[in-house]
């Protein structure tokens, strides 16, 4: 693939013609493709997710910090794409009509270093997030129990449940954004090409502002899909998440021309 080496090289985005709305439509079945014909690693992938997700919930139920399930299974939107590197890179053998297996998809952290840093960058987003959503617990329900049941009845069913919830969600919704921008495409460009971090960057948020219209369907396909996968106690990130990873990888080869 093309290397990408300046700044000047991300023109190329935005002199192109502006991307059709309905586009997104395209990446997913694309992704379907891919998906079916790489079905064992997507799903493995897939599972590996659903079991991590447990085990985090279990881990906050056994230290009595419930409360943060909410903000937690919110963050999965920050941190997503980075989980799905691996999906990234089985698209990417598929393209060059590579072997594809488990092993393989791992190779996506074969450039560690900007991999690495990249997820600093939507970890820290991420603690933001729930450093925020303690702060808002604590002040909409000062000095409350936040074992389980006592959580479930303070989220609810008391006067504070629905300020909270809409002040969360919108402040959520923002940090979504932010990790939407910069990360919608940056990942699979770090897999494909010998770029920087700042770099990735710097060309996912010039596609999203570029290609507002379709990017903002793409966005909200993917909020619906993962919420659908979250809705079924995770059970559906098994197959949610490979399919938007490899639909993710056909949006970059689509924004991103060599």
């Amino acid at each position: 693939m093309a290397e990408l080496r300046s700044l000047d090289d991300l023109g190329r985005l935005v002199e192109g013609s502006v991307m059709a709305p309905d586009r997104p439509w395209a990446w997913l079945a694309a992704g379907w493709r891919d998906f079916a014909r790489a079905p064992t690693v997507g799903l493995l992938y897939g599972l590996g997710i659903v079991a991590a997700s447990w085990l985090l919930v279990l881990a906050l139920h056994r230290y009595d910090m419930a409360f943060l399930v909410l903000p937690a299974t919110a963050g999965f939107f920050l941190i997503a794409p980075l989980l799905a590197a691996g999906i990234y890179e089985t698209s990417r053998r598929l393209e060059l009509g590579a072997r594809v297996d488990l092993g393989t998809a791992l190779l996506a952290w074969r450039v560690p270093g900007q991999l690495t840093l990249m997820g600093v960058v939507l970890l820290l987003l991420h603690l933001v997030w729930i450093r925020v959503a303690l702060l808002l617990f604590a002040l909409f329900f000062p000095g409350k129990s936040t074992a389980l049941p006592d959580l479930v009845q303070l989220l609810l069913f008391s006067p504070q449940s629905l300020p909270f919830l809409v002040t969360g969600t919108i402040i959520g919704l923002a940090f979504a954004l932010v990790a939407f921008a910069i990360a919608a495409i940056s990942i699979p460009m770090l897999i494909d090409r010998e770029v920087d971090v700042v770099t990735a960057i710097v060309t996912s948020v010039l596609a999203v502002t570029r290609h507002r219209r379709a990017l903002a369907l793409w966005a909200g396909l993917i909020v619906v899909f993962t919420a659908a996968g979250l809705a079924t106690l995770f059970i559906g990130l098994a197959l949610v998440v490979p399919l938007i990873g490899h639909a993710t990888w056909h949006a970059y080869r689509d924004l991103v021309p060599d």
